[in-house]
């Protein structure tokens, strides 16, 4: 019996450290159809708009697009997003302001460059929906 209950207590352990959870972000506000549409996921602010732990890209549609990440564990998130219309995998600038399409997580914008990751940060622990405008400057 011992055994048994030790088993079952490995397994419970082991199901929540492997869970996974499903995010479906809309990318609201694409202004024309040329290019593609990069979302970036981040789990820290070390990494955040540098490394992403997954991401996607979609083709622009002058509309909106839905993505699905479904192999997130639970915790913190932020989502960065560019409008890459000319295809060059860069947000273009002109003295420091995107010439592109660009959003985030939570919807807010930096003063004076991106937001920071904790602005732009939201936690899940089951499936999320979360919804993404993109502003051109």
């Amino acid at each position: 019996m011992k055994h048994v209950l030790i088993a079952c207590a490995l397994l419970l352990v082991g199901s929540t450290l492997s869970a996974q959870t499903k995010v479906t972000v809309t990318i609201e506000n694409i202004k024309g159809d040329k290019g593609s549409i990069r979302i970036g996921v981040f789990d820290n602010e070390g990494d955040f708009l540098k490394k992403p732990i997954d991401g996607r890209i979609v083709k622009a549609n002058g509309s909106e697009v839905t993505v699905v990440f479904d192999k997130l564990k639970p915790g913190n998130y932020a989502i960065s997003v560019i409008h890459d219309e000319n295809e060059n995998t860069e947000l273009d600038t002109k003295m420091g302001i995107p010439k592109e399409g660009i959003g985030f997580s939570n919807n807010v914008m930096g003063n004076f460059g991106p937001p920071s990751f904790e602005k732009s940060s939201f936690t899940i622990s089951d499936e999320k929906t979360l919804n993404i405008k993109l502003k051109y400057l």
